[in-house]
């Protein structure tokens, strides 16, 4: 994660650490944020808004980034910088102000808030976040597969010894 004392510009992608996942604003300047959240989540929820996953529908909202990122830790992000190049930052806020007030589709996999903001910042929808979660996730399933099929073997082995 980059370092916590950057000072966002306009256009830049905020990455705020909540609990267990990274909730992801865009900075619109003036120290206000332009962010995808559930229609009930309030600013500065934090580690409650991981309710975000029980629903399929959104809201773009313009808050303050201190208010949005309550007492979580945030800096700017724009780790996709490296792979694309970031649309004009006229073209980025334009788009990000009249969207918001809109209600949209939102899924944790494929329609969520990094989704959101990647697709401002640079024309396309990407989201690591979920990415490393599923490796992860399949990773542990193959890891506790191995371990019950070793299992099994040391079972089968202690019966065939008896």
């Amino acid at each position: 994660m980059p370092p916590l004392f950057e000072e966002p510009k306009p256009g830049d992608l905020i990455e705020i650490s909540r609990f267990g996942y990274q909730h992801w604003a865009l900075y619109v300047g003036d120290g206000y944020v332009i962010h995808l959240a559930p229609p009930s989540e309030y600013a500065g929820a934090g580690s409650s808004s991981i309710m975000s996953v029980l629903t399929d529908r959104a809201v773009v909202k313009k808050e303050l980034l201190r208010d949005v990122a309550g007492g979580d830790r945030y800096s700017v992000n724009n780790k996709y910088d490296g792979r694309c190049s970031p649309l004009p930052i006229s073209k980025i806020l334009s788009e990000a102000n009249v969207l918001v007030g809109r209600e949209m589709s939102y899924s944790v996999t494929s329609e969520n808030c990094e989704h959101f903001v990647t697709q401002l910042r640079y024309g396309q929808s990407m989201c690591d976040q979920v990415r490393d979660t599923m490796m992860t996730v399949g990773a542990a399933a193959v890891g506790l597969g191995i371990l019950g099929f070793i299992g099994i073997m040391v079972t089968r082995s202690r019966r065939q010894n008896q």
